[in-house]
C-alpha cells in the first residue's frame, strides 16, 4: 500500500488512493490512529488534542448508500442503492489507475450525498480552476498528483476555463506576483497531460466543436447558467473538482438539474422597464441572484422565470444576464415568450424590477474615486462585443499602460474569437487605438498590481462581483460599454459622471442591493458549563469510522471559500459576515454550506496542504464545495444535520464528532476536562 504525507503535524498514513490493485468485493476497513496538537487560537496556553480514527472502505458494485435528502430534518436516512456497471466497478477498485479511482470515489460520494440511484454518462465537461489566483497551491499540487498516473486521461471531450494571464503578453499585464507565469503554465500543462483541451476560455458555448447538448459536467458558473438556459445542455452546478472527476470517469450522478422535475422555475421576476445595453441585463441578473427572503427554499439555487423582456434578445444581452445571475448561484433561468412555457407550479415568490431599481443600481455603482484601469470582456468578449468596441474606438486613442491622462483600457477575449477578430480587422482597430487586447484570460482571475490598480471600471457585474472580492479586493465600478470607452478615450470625464441618485424602490418591492448584512450568530457562550447536546447526520461512503474531538467553529451563515477565506491562515475575511476575523484552522467547522465560485474546493485543498484546514467539516446541507475536497483527501466530513445544530452549538464549545457505520453523531462536551477524559 502506498504512503502519502499529510501536512504537519500529521504522521504518515496509508493512502486511501493507492494505485495498488485489490480484488476483494467485501468492505475492507483500514484503521489508523493519528494525533494532532493544535494551538487554541483564543488561549495560547491551552492545546487541543484530537483523536482521529480513519477508515477506508471497499465499495461493491451495488452500493447501499444513505441519503438524507428527503428525511434530513427528521434525522432519519433513506437507503439508496447505487448501481455501478463493470467499468465503473473497475475504476473504483483501481484497475484503471489511481486518478480514475480517486475520481470514482468522489463520484460515488456525490451520488450518495445527492440520493442518486444511478450514474449517467456525460457528453462533455468544462473545468474551472486554471488561474494560480483562484486555484493556488491546492490546484497545482493536486493536478501534479493526478498527472503521475499514466492512465489518468479524461474520458469525454473536456475544455478548460480562462487562465490567469495572457502568456504571450505577460509583461504588458504588469503582474507582480512572483512566478505567476511559471505557475500558470504549469497548471495548463498538467491539464493537457490529463487530455484536457486547453481552450483557456470561460465561454465554451461560443467554441466550435464543443458539445452543448445532453448531460454534462460544467464548472464555470456563467457557462452553466448560459448552457442550461439557452442550449440543450443539462448540467448541475459542478465544482472544479467534481467536474474533473466526471471528466475522468465519463459519468456523473443522475440528480438535480439532470432531472426534468428539478428544472422548474422557483421565482418569478416581472420587468417593467426598458433594458437595452447588455450592462442593463447584467445589472438585472445580479439583482435577481441576490434576492433572498425568509421562507424561500432554493436547494439548487434561484431559477427565475423572467417576464416583460423581449422574446428575442441578442447573444450579448443573454450572455450578460446569465453571467451576472450566476454570481449568486443561479444555474438556470427562463425568459417568458422564448420557447415553450415552463411548469410554474413551484414558484415561491414574485418580484418586480423597475426603472427605479435600474437607475438606483447605476448610481450606486458609479465611480466615486479616480479610475486606475478599465476592463471589458467578463465573460470573455464575443465577436459581437469586439465589433461594438472596435466601432467606438475607431479614430480614437486609448492607453494600455498607466501613466497617462486617462486610465488604460484592457479588452479580454478568447483565442477563438481573437482569431476571427484578426481576420475581420477588428483586432487591428482595437490595437490601433492603443488598447491592450488580451486572450486566454479573464478580468476576474488576474492578480492586478495594487501599486497602480486601485479602482477598476467595467461593464460587467460578474467582473465587479469578483474583482472587489478577496481575490483582489479592489473597489470596482460599473458603467455601460459606451461610457467605459468614452472615459478610456478621454471623451468623457469619470469625475463628471455622477448621476443623481434615484429614489429608493417602493417598500413593497424587495431589493437586496446592496445585500443586507448577514444576521449575527448566537452570542458567545457563557463561562458556565453547557449541557451536552447531540445531533445526527451522515457521512461519505468513502470515509469509514472516525472520532474527532476539538473546539467548534460555528456560523449560521454560508461561507464563501474563494475570495473570502484566507488560504494561508483559514481566517474568514468578509466584512459583514458574522464570523469575520475568525479562523477555521484546527477546529471542527459547522456551517450550512459553501457559496460562491465553483473553484472553492481548491481553497480547502490548499489549507489542507498547508496544515491549516479544519479538523472536520459539518454541514446542514450537502456542500458541493467542501465535500469534494474532503472526499479526495480524507478530511472527515458529515452533512444532513438539522439546522438547529447551528444555534444549539456555539464557537468555542468543545465537541465530539463520531462516525459509527453510516451515522455521524455530533455532541457537545461539557468541559475541557470531559473532552480529554
Amino acid at each position: 500500500m502506498g504512503l502519502f504525507l499529510l501536512p504537519s503535524p500529521f504522521f504518515l498514513l496509508p493512502s486511501p488512493f493507492s494505485s495498488a490493485r485489490r480484488t476483494e468485493e467485501n468492505v475492507v476497513s483500514l484503521f489508523n490512529t493519528c494525533w494532532l496538537i493544535r494551538q487554541n487560537a483564543k488561549n495560547q496556553s491551552q492545546k487541543l488534542r484530537a483523536l482521529c480514527v480513519l477508515a477506508v472502505r471497499k465499495i461493491p458494485g451495488d452500493c447501499s448508500l444513505y441519503s438524507g435528502a428527503s428525511a434530513r430534518r427528521k434525522q432519519t436516512f433513506m437507503t439508496t442503492t447505487l448501481h455501478l456497471n463493470h467499468e465503473q466497478q473497475a475504476m473504483l477498485r483501481g484497475d484503471a489507475g489511481m486518478a480514475k479511482q480517486m475520481a470514482m470515489r468522489l463520484i460515488v460520494d456525490m451520488a450518495a450525498a445527492a440520493g442518486a440511484a444511478a450514474l449517467t454518462p456525460i457528453h462533455s465537461a468544462h473545468l474551472s480552476g486554471v488561474s494560480p489566483l483562484t486555484g493556488g497551491l491546492g490546484l497545482r499540487q493536486f493536478l501534479a498528483r493526478l498527472a503521475t498516473d499514466p492512465d489518468g486521461q479524461v474520458a469525454v471531450p473536456t475544455t478548460l476555463n480562462a487562465a490567469g494571464c495572457d502568456a504571450a503578453q505577460f509583461p504588458a499585464m504588469r503582474i507582480a506576483v512572483p512566478d505567476f507565469l511559471q505557475h500558470s503554465q504549469e497548471i495548463i500543462n498538467l491539464y493537457v497531460r490529463l487530455g484536457v483541451r486547453p481552450t483557456q476560455s470561460c465561454i465554451p458555448y461560443e467554441w466550435e466543436g464543443v458539445v452543448v447538448s445532453g448531460p454534462a459536467a460544467w464548472a464555470e458558473s456563467n457557462a452553466i447558467c448560459f448552457g442550461n438556459s439557452y442550449t440543450g445542455l443539462l448540467t448541475n452546478r459542478e465544482s472544479g473538482l467534481s467536474a474533473l472527476a466526471a471528466a475522468l470517469t465519463g459519468c456523473t450522478p443522475q440528480y438535480g438539474l439532470l432531472l426534468p422535475e428539478n428544472r422548474r422555475p422557483n421565482l418569478e421576476i416581472q420587468v417593467v422597464c426598458d433594458l437595452d445595453d447588455p450592462t442593463d441585463f447584467s445589472i438585472l441578473g445580479d439583482w435577481i441572484g441576490s434576492q433572498k427572503q425568509t421562507g424561500w427554499s432554493f436547494p439548487l439555487g434561484p431559477v427565475p422565470l423572467i417576464t416583460g423582456l423581449p422574446a428575442v434578445l441578442t447573444h450579448e444581452q443573454r450572455k450578460a444576464l446569465t453571467a451576472a445571475a450566476a454570481n449568486y448561484g443561479c444555474p438556470l433561468l427562463y425568459i417568458a415568450g422564448s420557447g415553450d412555457p415552463p411548469d410554474a407550479s413551484q414558484i415561491q415568490g414574485r418580484l418586480t424590477f423597475t426603472a427605479d431599481h435600474l437607475s438606483a443600481r447605476y448610481a450606486a455603482l458609479a465611480p466615486r474615486q479616480p479610475i486606475s484601469l478599465i476592463v471589458i470582456g467578463c465573460p470573455q468578449a464575443s465577436v459581437g462585443e469586439l465589433r461594438a468596441v472596435a466601432e467606438r474606438l475607431r479614430g480614437q486613442q486609448t492607453l494600455s499602460a498607466p501613466g497617462g491622462d486617462r486610465p488604460p483600457l484592457w479588452i479580454f477575449t478568447s483565442s477563438a474569437n481573437l482569431a476571427v477578430a484578426e481576420k475581420t480587422g477588428l483586432a487591428e482597430l482595437i490595437r490601433g487605438s492603443g488598447a491592450l487586447l488580451l486572450a486566454n484570460t479573464c478580468p476576474e482571475v488576474v492578480p492586478y498590481d495594487p501599486t497602480w490598480v486601485q479602482h477598476v471600471l467595467t461593464n460587467s457585474m460578474k467582473a465587479e462581483h469578483y474583482i472587489k472580492s478577496g481575490l483582489n479586493g479592489i473597489p470596482t465600478s460599473v458603467m455601460r460599454l459606451a461610457d467605459c470607452l468614452a472615459i478610456a478615450t478621454g471623451q468623457q470625464s469619470a469625475a463628471a459622471w455622477l448621476p443623481t441618485p434615484a429614489p429608493p424602490p417602493p417598500n413593497d418591492q424587495p431589493d437586496a442591493q446592496p445585500a443586507p448584512p448577514i444576521a449575527p450568530d448566537a452570542p458567545p457562550p457563557s463561562s458556565a458549563p453547557a449541557a451536552v447536546s447531540s445531533f445526527s447526520g451522515q457521512g461519505l461512503p468513502s470515509q469509514g469510522n472516525f472520532l474527532i474531538r476539538g473546539e467548534a467553529f460555528v456560523t449560521a451563515a454560508p461561507i464563501t471559500l474563494l475570495g473570502f477565506v484566507n488560504r494561508h491562515t483559514g481566517v474568514i475575511e468578509e466584512p459583514g459576515h458574522p464570523a469575520h476575523g475568525q479562523s477555521l484552522a484546527g477546529k471542527i467547522a459547522l456551517f450550512p454550506k459553501g457559496s460562491g465560485s465553483t473553484v472553492a474546493p481548491y481553497v480547502l485543498l490548499e489549507l489542507y496542504y498547508r496544515g491549516m484546514a479544519p479538523l472536520a467539516i459539518v454541514n446542514t446541507d450537502i456542500d458541493q464545495q467542501s465535500a469534494p475536497a474532503c472526499s479526495l483527501e480524507g478530511i472527515p466530513y458529515a452533512y444532513g444535520f438539522d439546522p438547529a445544530v447551528l444555534t444549539a452549538l456555539r464557537s468555542g464549545d468543545m465537541v465530539e464528532l463520531r462516525r459509527d457505520g453510516d451515522t455521524v453523531t455530533l455532541r457537545r462536551r461539557a468541559s475541557y476536562l470531559e473532552t480529554y477524559a
